[in-house]
């Protein structure tokens, strides 16, 4: 009897192990594999932004008229091919937004952001994430790994709009995953040349925003699912979920940061913006849009948005600065 229920019990805890393991494939497959490739073309893409931000529709039926919107192909981590686009201002400027997407989104979804920029008169450098849009890639990265890549992307950035007296002028600006990449990026040591940040509904850890969707979507604790799913992700992928911490990051980052959030955003929890606001360390401003779902404080808050942004990265970023390169028409377009 004794012999057999030893055998149950081994039996039982064999089969719980295979489940959890099982699970945490699962949880890794179902929260990181990539959506199936985007078949749609970058006008049907363009619709659709435009359909939800009317008021950008003549700039990017200018942009796509003119041919304004250049792209490039570079190869990044694992020697995988990374896309971005990428436009000259109207007139020649060394000031530069590089404008982060989210979660399962692409380039194209932070055009509405990027119009509030090309108003100020900059370039824009808009990059497909690892696993998105045009970007190869199979497994996303929550903002964390890609770092390494959107600081390849400023460097080039730099080279395309840099002149003949000193280099560009740049601010990065996330939403969502952009956002929480825009924080990870902020702790590393960034070029003279970036000089703000805008993080806009971003999250205190990879770990964090999977508990809290573990629980909302599930109804399931962080233990031992999560726990083991982690160690697994960092086993075959190379991270934790803990390790994957804008928090961290964000502590490091001793340029200006602008944090937004919406006060009703139930997907990444409004109140994680308020633990990274106090652990940035120095120049730093919040603004909490009433009302606001996830990353929807622009499309609630337009002209209240666009005021915010453009008075905080004009802080930093002076339009003073002249330009002394010769540049027509046809080269930068």
């Amino acid at each position: 009897m004794k012999r057999r229920t030893k055998f149950q019990l081994m039996t039982a805890t064999i089969v719980l192990l295979i489940a959890l393991v099982g699970g945490s494939f699962y949880m890794i497959e179902y929260s990181l594999r990539r959506h199936l490739p985007d078949k749609f073309s970058r006008e049907t893409r363009f619709t659709h932004v435009v359909s939800g931000n009317p008021e950008i529709k003549p700039w990017v039926d200018s942009l796509q008229k003119y041919k304004l919107i250049h792209d490039t192909i570079v190869k990044m981590q694992n020697n995988e091919r990374q896309h971005a686009m990428f436009v000259y201002a109207n007139l020649p400027t060394t000031k530069t937004a590089v404008l982060l997407h989210g979660y399962h989104d692409n380039g194209t979804d932070m055009m509405q952001i990027a119009h509030i920029y090309a108003q100020m008169g900059y370039n824009l450098m808009i990059p497909d994430h690892h696993a998105h849009g045009e970007s190869e890639g199979k497994m996303i990265q929550m903002g964390w790994k890609e770092r390494v890549d959107v600081l390849r992307w400023m460097a080039i950035a730099d080279s395309l709009f840099s002149d003949s007296i000193g280099h560009s002028r740049q601010v990065v600006h996330g939403i969502s995953m952009g956002a929480a990449l825009t924080m990870c990026v902020s702790g590393e040591d960034t070029p003279d040349y970036v000089k703000c940040f805008v993080e806009d509904c971003g999250y205190t850890s990879v770990w964090d925003e999977f508990n809290n969707q573990l629980k909302a979507q599930f109804g399931l604790p962080p233990f031992p699912l999560l726990y083991c799913a982690s160690g697994l992700n960092k086993l075959i992928y190379g991270w934790s979920f803990g390790e994957a911490s804008p928090l961290k990051q964000v502590a490091k980052c001793h340029k200006p940061m602008l944090f937004i959030h919406g006060d009703n955003d139930n997907y990444v929890a409004s109140k994680m913006v308020f633990p990274l606001y106090k652990a940035k360390p120095g120049a730093k401003q919040l603004w909490i849009a009433k009302g606001s779902a996830h990353a929807l404080s622009y499309h609630d808050h337009r002209q209240e948005y666009t005021n915010i942004v453009k008075k905080f990265v004009s802080r930093y970023i002076s339009s003073s600065h002249s330009v002394q390169r010769s540049m027509s028409p046809s080269a930068r377009h």
